[in-house]
């Protein structure tokens, strides 16, 4: 399992980013918060996870931070949300929102997102409304 990595930022994209370490370019698929936090430095280090769309075919995604890690993992926990939707809402929102309007059942909110809808919203307030430990907390304002 790798748990981050750490080096020369090889390609930038809004959407992926290539990390040269050791000789090896690792792809990482990335949010747009990811990529604000990284554009212009020369070197980065990216917190790992990964996830299998089929047995044969590992995507791995990059994080900047162990929090928008933590949370993208509770989002791929929830039936119907997998990794590309999960990437899409930490490019819509920041982590802290994200979980603000999970603990607040702001399903409106989730559902101003591209790609989650009425059903997948309510499923993710339901499933994971209540578990954030360590985990900055910032309620929408009404």
């Amino acid at each position: 399992m790798i748990s981050y990595i750490n080096g020369q930022v090889a390609e930038l994209n809004p959407a992926q980013a290539v990390i040269e370490t050791n000789g090896v370019g690792y792809g990482l698929l990335i949010s747009l918060t990811t990529y604000s936090q990284i554009q212009g430095k020369a070197t980065a280090k990216l917190f790992v996870e990964s996830v299998y769309v089929r047995d044969d075919n590992p995507r791995y995604f990059g994080f900047a931070d162990l929090e928008e890690r933590d949370l993208f993992r509770k989002l791929i926990s929830v039936s119907g949300v997998g990794g590309g939707s999960a990437i899409l809402m930490l490019s819509s929102l920041s982590a802290p929102e994200i979980a603000g309007a999970i603990n607040t059942a702001n399903v409106a909110l989730l559902k101003s997102i591209k790609g989650i809808g009425e059903k997948t919203a309510q499923r993710i307030v339901v499933d994971l409304k209540g578990k954030w430990v360590n985990m900055r907390v910032e309620y929408p304002k009404f």
